[in-house]
């Protein structure tokens, strides 16, 4: 096993690569109805960053508005999807994503948590099953049996919850 197991990631690695290429091909031709793939750093699929994008052009005063062109300032709808999966493999341009989303959730859910706890429950739910839901969908599912805390860690004194 321990001569051939160099070769077997390298295999592995060009699967995903293969694999990632196709899935980008067909979400460029055909949409996220026929890819919608979780990419980059933090795992953003397209249809989240479009979503990101439609939402952002409603912050007011922040420069998310020069980041995030509208779609119709592209020459196709195909140009747009590749410059969506351009931003979401460069994770500075990703980042910029994940700042609109709390942005957004800001704006659009202005809550009083009970703790800090709360409060990265509710954000992680909305991260995982989408922001663009109600209020009361999104603490439902944070309560569900199936969003409960699957993983629960500390680094470096900070606690990590992922649903």
């Amino acid at each position: 096993m321990s001569v051939v197991f160099p070769e077997l990631v390298r295999y592995s690695a060009l699967r995903d690569k293969m694999e990632t290429t196709m899935l980008k091909t067909l979400y460029r031709n055909l949409g996220d109805d026929y890819a919608d793939f979780s990419i980059g750093v933090f795992q953003i699929k397209p249809s989240f960053a479009e979503k990101i994008r439609e939402k952002a052009r409603s912050l007011p005063g922040w420069r998310l508005n020069i980041l995030f062109k509208k779609s119709s300032s592209y020459k196709n709808v195909r140009e747009f999807r590749g410059a969506i999966i351009a931003d979401l493999e460069d994770p500075e341009s990703e980042f910029n994503y994940i700042i609109a989303f709390f942005k957004i959730c800001e704006k659009y859910f202005p809550i009083e948590f009970p703790d800090e706890e709360a409060k990265i429950r509710f954000l992680a739910t909305a991260y995982n099953s989408g922001f663009w839901k109600t209020k009361e969908e999104i603490e439902k599912m944070s309560k569900n049996e199936q969003c409960k805390i699957l993983q629960y860690k500390t680094i470096q004194h900070r606690e990590l919850f992922i649903c």
